[in-house]
């Protein structure tokens, strides 16, 4: 699966150069790239992430029905979330569920991989392709591979080890960079593709089933047998039409190199197995089989955080990674006006701006000045204003997690990090913070992008202890910072008395009563 792209806007700083784009989409399609959203932003009428502020007059919030659409100024994106892959304690509980797909040049692995991410309708299906993975020639390999003299289809030509550290990670749930390869000029591209995040990884290639620590990574292997002659036509057009290859080098390669390879190094694999695939993506009996032991393998793995974490730590002391600013009279009038649901919405503007501001200013002074902004859409992001303000040429990243209304948990549906965060310090926004399903989950994916914990500080204008305690249990080193912590959490995990839905109260928009998103701030 493609990773995102920018969602900035005409008034924040220019963050994309060096940024890490991670793309979240329904059906993966590898090798389509960005032209394959083009046509999305066609069928839906377009609308920014968050609502203008002027002129501030209420609106209706997208009901849940329509499809989940993350709209940029550029493009409009068809997500699906990602639920939690970790438990109550922070630590990944389930790995990826990775299918190797092997079968000689040609034989429709592509296809065949394509097809089952489009049956498995699943969210967050990643796509690694082993022709990433080909080692790095000299200068003398570069010359027999322009005369076609070098065999691409030999295990030396690949780099395992690479190859197993990277599927290793991603099968883990780390963030990964792939090496791109060009085939024209027979080396790898300077910039390398980040990916991050999935339920389900296909790995596909010549040898994937040649490696025995590869082999290892494998929970389903797939073998694709196809003709042969069919392979070599398949094999013509693309070289041709996609590798600028003429047709004689490639007759000579298939003959001396790539034949052979098979004969050898591909075939004899098909034993290890579990099934194999006549015919390629035309077998849909076969698709069919795999489709459901995949789903029969996540339906094992599923489990429930947001319930877990209401009942845990009740009557604890808070943890003294937990900061709260002074309660002077000042930020108690504040609370007491943002908490009234009669003050008007310019008031609660900017009473929240200014409370903001005083707990961007108490937080900076536990922090050195190398930091990043990472917000929690949607409401996370009104405190990226405080933090510029003060903060000049400061990085910013997002985070977008909802409430999937089916089963109630948190869904990563978008991220869109910084390049090299890990060597930061990460100021996690959100506005409120309930039972801290979504803290947890924003946390993890920083985490999971080597971002060290106590490298972490989360900011929030408000808690409910339920939300301290939940982070402060997975996440002991993360430093906890607010400006008031409320004891209660209702029935629908809403803190009481709270400031109820910060995000529709500053963006204007109303929430239908069945609606509970996390990025409103509210449920979690």
């Amino acid at each position: 699966m493609e990773t995102s792209s920018s969602d900035s806007k005409p008034d924040e700083p220019q963050t994309d150069k060096g940024m890490d784009t991670d793309r979240s989409m329904l059906r993966s399609d590898s090798g389509s790239g960005d032209d394959s959203l083009d046509g999305l932003s066609n069928r839906v009428p377009r609308c920014p992430l968050t609502p203008s502020l002027s002129p501030r007059k209420r609106t209706t919030s997208q009901s849940k029905t329509e499809p989940p659409l993350l709209r940029t100024n550029k493009r409009t994106i068809y997500t699906a979330g990602r639920p939690p892959w970790y438990n109550v304690t922070g630590t990944t509980f389930k790995e990826a569920f990775v299918i190797g797909l092997c079968g000689g040049s040609a034989s429709g692995k592509t296809t065949v991989a394509n097809k089952i991410i489009e049956a498995l309708d699943v969210p967050w299906v990643v796509l690694l392709s082993m022709d990433s993975f080909y080692k790095v020639l000299n200068k003398e390999e570069q010359e027999l591979a322009a005369k076609n003299e070098y065999n691409f289809d030999h295990p030396d030509a690949f780099d395992f080890e690479l190859l197993v550290t990277v599927l290793r990670k991603l099968k883990k749930g780390k963030s990964i960079k792939v090496p791109v390869y060009d085939f024209t000029s027979h080396c790898r591209r300077k910039e390398w593709k980040t990916v991050y995040g999935a339920n389900v990884v296909i790995f596909e290639g010549i040898l994937a089933f040649a490696n025995k620590e590869l082999l290892k990574l494998l929970d389903m292997k797939v073998f694709v047998d196809t003709d042969s002659d069919i392979r070599l036509i398949r094999r013509l057009k693309r070289d041709i039409s996609q590798r600028g290859r003429d047709i004689s080098g490639i007759i000579k390669q298939y003959n001396k190199f790539v034949k052979p390879a098979f004969e050898q190094y591909i075939e004899p694999t098909v034993q290890v197995a579990d099934i194999v695939v006549p015919r390629g993506g035309e077998n849909f009996v076969a698709l069919d089989l795999i489709v459901q032991h995949v789903h029969s393998q996540l339906e094992k793995r599923e489990i429930t955080v947001r319930s877990a974490l209401a009942s845990a730590h009740q009557g604890q002391p808070l943890p003294k990674t937990l900061s709260v600013m002074e309660s002077t009279p000042q930020v108690r009038g504040m609370h007491t006006i943002i908490r009234n649901k009669e003050t008007n919405r310019d008031e609660f503007i900017f009473y929240s701006k200014r409370l903001m501001r005083l707990l961007i200013e108490h937080a900076l002074s536990f922090l050195p000045l190398k930091i990043t902004g990472v917000s929690i859409l949607r409401a996370g992001e009104t405190m990226e204003q405080a933090l510029m303000a003060v903060c000049k040429d400061i990085r910013l990243g997002k985070i977008l997690i909802q409430t999937n209304h089916d089963t109630g948990e948190p869904e990563l549906h978008y991220l869109r990090l910084p390049k090299d965060i890990s060597e930061d310090y990460v100021i996690l926004m959100d506005s409120t913070v309930s039972t801290g399903a979504a803290a947890l989950m924003a946390v993890r994916v920083l985490l999971d992008h080597d971002v060290a914990e106590d490298k972490i500080f989360l900011l929030s204008l408000l808690m409910a202890e339920m939300g301290v305690h939940s982070v402060a249990y997975a996440f002991p080193k993360v430093r906890i910072i607010t400006t008031a912590v409320d004891k209660e959490v209702n029935d629908q995990f809403h803190i009481i008395p709270g400031i109820g839905n910060f995000g529709d109260r500053y963006f204007g928009t109303d929430a239908p009563s069945d609606r509970c998103d996390s990025d409103e701030g509210m449920d979690f």
